[in-house]
C-alpha cells in the first residue's frame, strides 16, 4: 500500500493514505508508533480507536486520498483526518439493529472535544484527547 510521510517532527506527524479500508489499520499503527516514540503510550488505545473511526468514515463516505495529522501541543493530542468530501459529519443516534452509525458518538463521548470544518478540497474532522503524564520509559 503506498504511503508517503509528509512531515515528521517531535510534535507533528502527517501522512497521506489511500482511500481503502486497510487505511484504518495503517492509521492506527502510525498513530501508536508515533505516540509511543513521543513518550505518550498511555493514550495510544484511545487515540487509535478514535482515529480508526474517523479514517473509516473518510474511506466509506469520501473518495481520493485521506490525510492524517497528529499534533501534540498544549497538553493535548489532536488528530485530524482530511478527505475530499465537502459534507460535514452529522452525528445521529443509531437504531438498536443498525451495525454502524456509532463512530461519531464514540468520538464525541471519548474525546475532550471534536469538530469538523470545510477545506478547499473537502473537509477535516478532528478530535483532541488530554496528554497524560509522560511515560517513564520514554
Amino acid at each position: 500500500m503506498p504511503l508517503r510521510v509528509l512531515a515528521t517532527a517531535p510534535e507533528v506527524a502527517s501522512w497521506t493514505l489511500p482511500c481503502r479500508p486497510m487505511s484504518a489499520f495503517v492509521a492506527r499503527r502510525l498513530v501508536r508508533a508515533h505516540l509511543v516514540s513521543w513518550g505518550l503510550g498511555s493514550c495510544c488505545d484511545l487515540a487509535e480507536l478514535l482515529v480508526s473511526e474517523l479514517v473509516t468514515n473518510a474511506v466509506r463516505y469520501a473518495c481520493g486520498l485521506v490525510r492524517l495529522r497528529v499534533v501534540v501541543a498544549d497538553g493535548l493530542v489532536r488528530c485530524e483526518v482530511e478527505d475530499g468530501a465537502p459534507q460535514l459529519p452529522c452525528p445521529r443516534e443509531a437504531a438498536d439493529d443498525e451495525e454502524g452509525s456509532r463512530g461519531l458518538a464514540l468520538v464525541a463521548g471519548l474525546s475532550r472535544r471534536w469538530g469538523s470544518a470545510r477545506t478547499r478540497a473537502g473537509k477535516v474532522v478532528w478530535f483532541e484527547v488530554p496528554v497524560p503524564a509522560l511515560d517513564a520509559a520514554a
